[in-house]
């Protein structure tokens, strides 16, 4: 019997801790086929936060650096700097992780242009702390920490984060994807392959923001939270690339 699929060794056989219906498990697979792929797993340096990754180094097979809250950008230029362009080194971050508490180590790796590549998780709340108002929460959305919806009044409004790094001269590539669709998934999936492309061919900074969902913390069914995604985050958060060097900059 021929095999149309399987999963990819770049993956360790331990059950995930993520919630049912959570995007987290997608964007692994695609992170872990591309670094197989493109035949780097055993020279890949992954950095996991703080956060609903935290023990995602229980989860790839490559080898792993556990940072402190918001620090896996510089934790990830140390690692590069020291290694060279011998190894891979990324980090897979959350919205409250890279677009809060480590918004300076992200916004000064990009623009000193450090070759490392980030694969940034918007799902637009707190997961693994409760469900808080996050950076990328939209106007109006409920959290625990924004009950009657978030005031842009008093909270101001959310970060879009490939629309401001692209702006950056020492950021090579910037694209925002989804998962919530099997076009958009193979999307994502041509788009991490080519951040990890350009860090192979020593191109410099490059981010994939993936708008993914959070059903426990948005009090949804798991297909009820990849509508909800389409209905109100891609129209706050557009897909496409918003910076590609290779075509002449910004998009």
């Amino acid at each position: 019997m021929a095999v149309v699929f399987e999963k990819t060794r770049g993956l360790t056989d331990v059950a995930t801790h993520y919630c049912p219906g959570c995007g987290h498990g997608i964007v692994h697979r695609l992170v872990a086929e591309s670094l197989v792929e493109l035949d780097v797993l055993e020279k890949t340096v992954g950095v996991c936060p703080v956060g609903c990754s935290v023990m995602a180094y229980d989860y790839f097979n490559c080898d792993f650096i556990e940072a402190p809250h918001g620090r896996a950008p510089a934790v990830a230029t140390g690692a590069k700097r020291v290694l060279g362009d011998k190894n891979i080194v990324f980090t897979y971050q959350g919205d409250g992780d890279l677009a809060a508490i480590g918004t300076a180590e992200t916004v000064h790796s990009a623009t000193r242009g450090e070759n490392i590549t980030i694969i940034f998780i918007n799902n637009a709340i707190y997961g693994m702390t409760g469900g808080q108002m996050a950076p990328t929460t939209l106007p109006g959305q409920v959290t625990q920490t924004t009950p009657y919806g978030r005031d842009v009044k008093t909270a101001g409004y959310p970060v879009r984060v490939c629309e401001m790094l692209s702006t950056l001269d020492g950021v090579y590539y910037a694209e925002r994807v989804a998962v919530d669709s099997v076009p958009h998934i193979n999307a994502a999936k041509a788009a991490i392959k080519k951040a990890f492309q350009n860090q192979i061919d020593g191109k410099g900074f490059s981010i994939v923001e993936v708008v993914s969902n959070c059903p426990t913390n948005w009090g949804l069914s798991p297909a009820e939270s990849m509508q909800w995604l389409r209905d109100n985050m891609l129209p706050y958060y557009p897909l496409g690339v918003y910076k590609d060097k290779d075509k002449g900059g910004n998009e």
